[in-house]
């Protein structure tokens, strides 16, 4: 791994029996790399124990004491090492998964000062109203949310071969990634030089 560059992880939010969202990440990844700004990783949250019952005590004032469960540590070490990310995730009755809202509220200082981006894809809205909610979220756990991300109206008959029929959307991607890069390092550099209010 590239110590210089901004670490950057793509988080698979959709847990659902016959998801999409593995090939919208692996297709973020694959843009990620060619943009070549970033270390990659990319995690699936099927992959951990992420229980929606939640300790009485908030991760805001645990830190890393929070008690979470073995099945979940690591998700909470990519998390932490991260210093970007892009939220993959689908919309679910107008909103986004339980599964990415359990990950997020199991963590608190892993998400701040840094950079997240949103790749939305769905029905006719394209996941933008799950993208409008995270924001809110996000912006709660003092993360950094970019202006600029990749909505995918009627994933179903819009991608091929894992790929965008859009012969637009690397440029978006692009956009995107450009944004997410200045963010991580000024925030990183701004993380290192002084610690980040709480």
């Amino acid at each position: 791994m590239d110590n210089e560059k901004p670490r950057l992880l793509v988080v698979v939010g959709s847990v659902r029996e016959g998801r999409f969202g593995p090939v919208v990440a692996s297709w973020v990844a694959e843009q990620a790399d060619a943009h070549g700004g970033f270390d990659v990783e990319v995690v699936d949250l099927a992959e951990f124990d992420i229980p929606l019952a939640l300790p009485a005590a908030s991760p805001k004032y645990a830190g890393d004491d929070y008690p979470r469960p073995a099945g979940m540590a690591a998700l909470t070490s990519a998390l932490a090492n991260a210093d970007a990310f892009v939220l993959v995730t689908p919309e679910y009755n107008h909103s986004y998964p339980a599964s990415l809202k359990a990950a997020i509220d199991w963590h608190f200082t892993q998400w701040t000062a840094k950079p997240v981006a949103f790749v939305s894809y769905g029905g006719a809205a394209g996941g933008r109203h799950a993208v409008l909610h995270l924001e809110n979220v996000l912006t709660e756990l003092h993360a950094v949310t970019v202006r600029d991300g990749l909505a995918f109206p009627n994933y179903f008959t819009a991608w091929q071969d894992g790929h965008p029929l859009d012969a637009e959307a690397p440029a978006y991607a692009k956009t995107l990634l450009d944004q997410l890069s200045w963010w991580a390092n000024a925030l990183r550099s701004a993380r290192e030089a002084v610690p980040y209010p709480a």
